[in-house]
This record gives structure tokens, sequence and C-alpha cells, in this order.
């Protein structure tokens, strides 16, 4: 059935007041759908639609709903509600729903927690904001080495049930270092007397609490983990990261890295959801950086202005070709910005590769130079007119352009990297703004030397 249709059957459920029927409609949905349908109700009705469902699977969808709708709830419901709410919640879940809520809520939320999830959400919120302590959850099973198969499938049992995941098995000492994991399917297909540490992978792949959640990201899609471990300085367990929060993680590091390639500051808010205001703001700062770097274009342009002002056709000629020669500069740049800060993110290119790639790309420039020089000459010669001379100051200098252009591209992302800084900062409008007072004077030096102006 179409989404819109069930929405609209459940919107004409709600508004009659049947709400047994809704009920039993909802639980036909899955957690994701629920949350997505009380997306579209007003504070009212999303209480009461809540309140409806039943409260084995209220955490759920509650973990699913915007951060918006989810502290609309906690400031309606009552303190036996929320308690029961955070109770029922994954730790993970729980930590990330109260870090972006407001200090009042927060204190409210913890008040009415259990006071042994209080203490660990308490303990999970002194990780730093985006580390792989502030991900992880304690959700999870491990096991000892000396267990058996029969052994470890009694626990599964018995405790897996409450558990984010059960896919993988985690093995630890006396000590509670982590020594190997152990994939359930491998484990199933053991006999029973097998012991665990027998069939474990001895190199378990983990990061520590203190770790980026983008090197988290990195190290689950390089090795295509479900989960990964995390470790304390100690090497101990004390925890593991999800799939379902690397993916997250993923489409918020992208997000970011394409914002900040459209010179715009980070924004964790939704578009239509965030104030006129506040969309301003994050824009202003980098075009007034832009326009403060333009000014130096522009004196290039008035110091040069005894080539402009040539006589005959030639001065207006090379000021028609300005625009041309600026544009396709940039967007060399930007080609080559975007190719190697992706190859940054995924870990296809490092710092040890930056010779390697400012090679590549110089070989890139010299065909796409020549290329564009040989269009560019023909063109001014044959369609607008020009003599040999200026034709080939225009080319020369488009020639120039994208290598420099192609150059920078490269080497500005990997500089960046190298300082500490995103690489996404140096993308497409920083590298246009640069090339284009790079190509001016090129384009001048180059048409004073050749024209004797």
């Amino acid at each position: 059935m179409e989404w819109e249709a069930i929405e609209k059957r459940l919107n004409t459920l709600l508004e009659n007041g049947r709400h047994g029927e809704l009920r039993g409609a909802m639980m036909m949905l899955n957690e994701v759908d629920i949350a997505q349908y009380m997306e579209t109700l007003d504070r009212d009705k999303l209480l009461l639609v809540f309140r409806i469902l039943p409260k084995d699977i209220s955490a759920d969808v509650f973990s699913y709903m915007s951060n918006e709708q989810k502290q609309t709830l906690i400031e309606s419901i009552g303190d036996n509600e929320i308690r029961s709410l955070i109770d029922d919640m994954f730790l993970d879940d729980a930590v990330d729903f109260l870090e972006e809520l407001p200090a009042g809520v927060v204190k409210r939320v913890l008040q009415n927690a259990d006071p042994e999830k209080r203490n660990l959400i308490n303990q999970f919120l002194r990780y730093p904001e985006n580390s792989a302590g502030s991900l992880m959850t304690i959700e999870y099973l491990e096991f000892r080495g000396e267990d058996t198969v029969r052994q470890a499938m009694d626990i599964i049992r018995r405790e897996g049930l409450d558990k984010e995941t059960i896919y993988t098995l985690y093995i630890i000492d006396e000590g509670r270092h982590l020594i190997g994991t152990l994939p359930l399917r491998k484990m199933i297909l053991a006999s029973e007397d097998t012991v665990l540490s027998n069939i474990m992978d001895r190199n378990p792949v983990s990061v520590h609490t203190t770790d980026d959640q983008e090197k988290v990201a990195e190290l689950v899609r390089h090795y295509d983990l479900y989960a990964i471990p995390v470790v304390d300085k100690e090497d101990r367990l004390v925890g593991i990261i999800t799939a379902d929060d690397i993916m997250d993680v993923i489409e918020e590091e992208t997000t970011e890295d394409f914002e900040k390639m459209a010179a715009l500051t980070p924004s964790d808010d939704e578009y239509l959801k965030t104030p006129v205001f506040k969309l301003a703001l994050n824009r202003i700062p980098w075009l007034l950086l832009m326009a403060v770097i333009a000014i130096f274009t522009g004196m290039i342009i008035t110091s040069y202005e005894d080539v402009l002002s040539a006589s005959g056709s030639v001065g207006i000629i090379l000021t028609a070709c300005i625009p041309m020669l600026m544009d396709t500069g940039g967007n060399c740049g930007s080609q080559s910005s975007t190719l190697i800060i992706r190859g940054l993110s995924l870990g296809q290119i490092t710092l040890k590769d930056f010779f390697k790639a400012l090679w590549k790309e110089f070989r890139v420039a010299i065909l796409v130079g020549t290329v564009l020089f040989a269009f560019t000459f023909f063109r001014v010669h044959f369609i607008n007119g020009a003599d040999w001379g200026v034709s080939f100051v225009v080319g020369a200098a488009l020639f120039c352009t994208i290598a420099l252009a192609k150059a920078l591209g490269c080497a500005m992302p990997m500089l960046a990297k190298k300082l500490g800084l995103d690489p996404a900062l140096m993308a497409s409008p920083m590298i246009t703004t640069i090339v284009d007072m790079s190509s001016l004077f090129i384009y001048f030096t180059i048409a004073k030397a050749v024209l004797k102006i």
C-alpha cells in the first residue's frame, strides 16, 4: 500500500476517535514508519498517539523521531512516563537524544531515570563530543576465552533479547582486555564442546574511546563490520558501536563536508526547520571573506589598466576574455579539489601520496590545457578576428591558469589535512577565489611580455 494511503487511513482513525483500530493499524507498521507518521502530528495528537503505543515498542519509536518531536514529548508527558521511556531505551540512543536537548530538559530526564542508568548516561556524556566513547553502547554480549559454544549459546538465549546486537561475540580475558571476536555464524557451525578461544579471531579491529567518529566510520567501512568494539587506554573492552550509529556518522560527516565545500558554516538543523536568520548567518562570514579576497582581484585589474586600454580591438578582446579565463580556472581547480577531498575522506589518498597526486594532476593539466589552448586560439583568432599575438596570449594564459588551478586544487586540501584542518575547507569557493587572482596576474604578465604594451 502506498504511504499516502496508509497515512490517510491512520488520520481517519485518529480523527474519528477509533483508538483501538489505530493502535492495531500502527502495530502493522515498522517503528521507523510509525515515527515518520508521528512527525506530521501536532502537539496534542502526538501525545495521544504516543500513549496509544504499547510500552514495549514506544521506546523504539521514540529513538527514530526528530529531536524537536522528542523534546515536545518529554515536555508533555509525566515523570513516570519519562522514567519508563528512558529505562526502555538503549543506552546509546538515550545519550544521543540527551546531547541535543536544552540543559533544563536534560536535568528533568536524568532526575527521573533509574539511578544506575543515570550514572551510565552521565559517564557517557563526559566523553568528548563526536568521539567513539560518546557513540558506543554497552548493550552487547561478552564472553571468556575458556567458554564453550554450548555455554555461549545459553548466555545468548538468556540475555540476547536485551542487547543491541548479537551477531558478533566479543571475547575478553580476566582483566577485561579484548582478546578476540567471533562471528555468531562461525560459532553456530562449530561443535558445542568447542572452546571459543580456539575459533575466535585473535586480531580484532577496535577503536579507543577518544578516537574521532570519522576514524571509527572509516574503519567500519574499510573492514565491512556490523559493529566495532571500543576499548579504553588500557585496552579493556568498554562498549561497541553498531552499524546504525555509524550510518548516522557517515551522513553527518558527508553533510558537513558538502556544507564546507559550498562555503557554509556546518549546521545539524534541517533546512525547512532552520530560521531564515540562522541560514543567512551561516553564509555571511564566508561570503564576506570571499568579498574581501576579491578586493585583490580588482586591484590586479586596476594595476594593469594600460593593458586593457590598448589601442584598437586588442584591449576589447583582452577584456572580453577575462570571464572565460577566470571561470575555466575556477572550474579546473574545483574538479581537482573535489577528487582529492573525496580521496582523502575515503582513505584512498594519504599525505604520503602528495607528490604522486601532484604529478598526476600536472599531467592531466597538460592534456586539458593543450586541448583548451588549441580551441581558444582558434576561436579568438578566427571567430573574434584577433591577430596571432593576442590569440596566443589568451591561449597561453589559459594553459598556465589550468596548470596552476590543477596544482592548487590538489595541494591545498592536502596542505589543510597536514595542518589538522578539514580538507573540505579548501573546496570550490576558496580555490576559485585564489585562482581568479592568480589567473589575472598570469594573463596580464603574458600580455605585456608578448604584446609589448
